[in-house]
């Protein structure tokens, strides 16, 4: 129950969004994402796993309304294959901290037995490894985002691009690109941007993308080719537009892909 609670207390975190459900506002404000990558236990029953963050989702994260976004990403193509990233979305960085007291509140509540409590989670902590990561976002509305409208049961693909912000006071241009570009390609299902508010890289910028399948993502490059070929067809209006564009950033990106898991989403 410990591992659980101080998650909740904060999940002191890509992606995630990493896929949250956001309601649009006439004024939309910034988000706060916190992210918590945990390991699994490779000696733990996958399905187990499963049924146990199942049960944990149904009885205490989707009541809790504080909450108003989560997704449990799991390994696809990254360098570890352990990999388990928990994301929650809240409208304000008050907001964790408080839901981390309403979610003591429904574990007690699920579990009003402490026996049988101290039994959920003492398996539930025999999933994971010791080792976690934790990791505070906060949403960057100025460059758009692209809401995901349809429901599935199917899991998504969702990559998550991390760059460097410069910090010179240069460039822009990447509201224009996502406007002409991100948002005009149909693979793409969804895209959430944002960037380090608490943790190791104050100059951590991810933008989180959700495809139908692999496949998908691979003709996302093409389109994305296509669509800038057809926006800037003079090859010097490309170059001058990304020359711009990539001064914003050091130059320096990595690339993750997760699954997520239909059932444990908000």
């Amino acid at each position: 129950m410990k591992r659980r609670n101080t998650l909740a207390l904060g999940l002191i975190v890509l992606m995630v969004l990493v896929g949250a459900k956001i309601c649009a506002q006439e004024k939309e404000k910034p988000v706060f994402i916190t992210v918590t990558t945990l390991h699994r236990n490779l000696g733990s029953d996958g399905k187990d796993w499963k049924a146990g963050e199942q049960e944990y989702f149904d009885k205490v994260t989707s009541k809790n309304d504080l909450i108003i976004g989560s997704e449990i990403l799991t390994h696809y193509y990254t360098e570890d294959n352990t990999e388990v990233v928990l994301v929650s979305v809240y409208k304000t960085w008050e907001d964790i901290e408080k839901a981390g007291e309403l979610s003591d509140e429904l574990i007690k509540k699920a579990w009003p037995d402490e026996k049988a409590r101290k039994a959920f989670f003492d398996k539930y902590e025999s999933y994971y490894s010791p080792m976690h990561s934790d990791e505070i976002y906060q949403s960057v509305t100025s460059v758009g985002r692209k809401e995901y409208k349809d429901e599935t049961k199917k899991p998504m693909i969702v990559y998550i691009r991390k760059s460097q912000l410069s910090f010179q006071g240069k460039g822009g241009g990447l509201k224009e690109f996502n406007e002409k570009i991100t948002f005009n390609d149909p693979y793409i299902k969804a895209y959430y941007p944002y960037r380090h508010s608490w943790g190791s890289n104050s100059t951590d910028f991810l933008e989180a993308f959700f495809y139908d399948s692999l496949t998908d993502l691979e003709k996302s490059n093409d389109k994305v080719t296509e669509l800038i070929k057809t926006t800037w067809p003079k090859e010097k209006d490309q170059d001058a537009f990304f020359d711009e564009l990539q001064k914003s950033f050091t130059g320096k990106h990595s690339d993750y892909i997760y699954r997520n898991i239909p059932s444990l989403s908000k």
